[in-house]
């Protein structure tokens, strides 16, 4: 299992601004017809912070996570285009580099790198589940009061039983 943390470029809302959730759920379903599969997630307005189980040992998680990006940031810009947000995509335009322009890359949508951290103890596994699942009342956030109540996030499930955005791949089962 890996806990892994994309973040949208210069903390914009992206998400929150495309109504983007569905984006990430759909990389979810990407992953599982791919039999890896999503334990515990929160899809914050700017970043989404994960925990993956891969059941086999053959898998390339920098390939995983930049496709990943690849295919949120086509949505988001298009869905940007959609609605008129020149403001938006000016500056996502403006932020990419040189040799980024060289590849063809017209907008910087997310950071370029992303956290991913292995994970092989229950203790660090519960530090980073209880971390996921808080974040949304959590420092500045303050998105719900109730965190099981955050609909972009597996706490509901795994507290009270009801699946919100995503069923997540149960790790009691394992």
């Amino acid at each position: 299992m890996y806990f892994c943390t994309f973040t949208c470029y210069d903390w914009l809302w992206l998400y929150e601004i495309v109504n983007g959730y569905d984006l990430v759920y759909s990389w979810f379903d990407i992953m599982k017809a791919d039999g890896y599969y999503t334990v515990a997630y929160v899809i914050m307005p700017n970043h989404v912070h994960v925990i993956l189980y891969f059941p086999r040992l053959a898998f390339d998680l920098n390939k995983i996570i930049g496709n990943a990006k690849r295919f949120m940031a086509y949505e988001i810009i298009d869905r940007l285009e959609q609605k008129g947000r020149k403001d938006i995509l000016d500056y996502l335009g403006e932020s990419i580099s040189e040799r980024e322009r060289k590849k063809g890359q017209l907008h910087k949508v997310f950071t370029d790198s992303f956290d991913a951290k292995g994970i092989y103890s229950n203790k660090f596994f519960y530090q980073k589940f209880n971390y996921i699942h808080l974040n949304p009342v959590s420092g500045k956030w303050h998105l719900v009061d109730d965190y099981t109540k955050y609909e972009h996030s597996s706490a509901s499930f795994y507290e009270k039983g009801e699946c919100g955005g995503y069923e997540p791949f149960d790790f009691r089962r394992l």
